[in-house]
């Protein structure tokens, strides 16, 4: 399997879209990795946009990054919470520059521009963050993914299918 034996972190905060957390946290179990879901804090029950509970393994200053492949940013308005922990945003801007995977979705884009990771980038995004991804250094565009290095961009939940592949493919 393409994914076998790699830890792939999985951010979490409330109001997660939850196809966005759970499609890409049973994608890569399928794909024979590791998903490990990370919030601010350990063992905290975060809720979706609807609601539906997702329980955090580890927090976010507590992880080792050398022992992980990649993180996966699911949108919804969680990006906006998790943009406010230094050390979520530390995960995204340390997987960055270290040639790891980052795959973020929707909204998840907010946490690519507070890492400060953009800049001569192409990205996507889900049309209302445009102006800020662009701010941040990109250059956007409207494409069911988007890879440039190891970051890879989608648009919306409609696009996971392809999103998940190329997450997969890359690590």
């Amino acid at each position: 399997m393409a994914a076998e034996g790699k830890k792939v972190i999985v951010l979490v905060e409330d109001y997660y879209q939850e196809m966005e957390l759970w499609y890409p946290y049973y994608r890569l179990i399928e794909a024979g990795a590791e998903p490990v879901i990370v919030g601010p804090v350990a063992g905290k029950e975060y809720h979706s946009k609807l609601n539906y509970p997702c329980v955090s393994q580890a927090a976010a200053a507590d992880v080792n990054l050398d022992d992980f492949a990649g993180v996966v940013i699911p949108g919804g308005y969680s990006p906006d919470l998790m943009r406010r922990n230094k050390d979520m945003v530390n995960i995204v801007k340390n997987c960055a520059e270290n040639g790891k995977v980052v795959g973020a979705i929707c909204h998840a884009g907010w946490m690519l521009c507070s890492a400060e990771i953009l800049e001569g980038k192409t990205v996507t995004s889900f049309f209302a963050i445009k102006d800020d991804l662009i701010h941040a250094g990109a250059t956007w565009v409207d494409k069911e993914v988007v890879v440039d290095g190891k970051l890879i961009t989608s648009r919306t939940p409609n696009d996971l299918p392809i999103f998940m592949k190329t997450v997969v493919e890359n690590l």
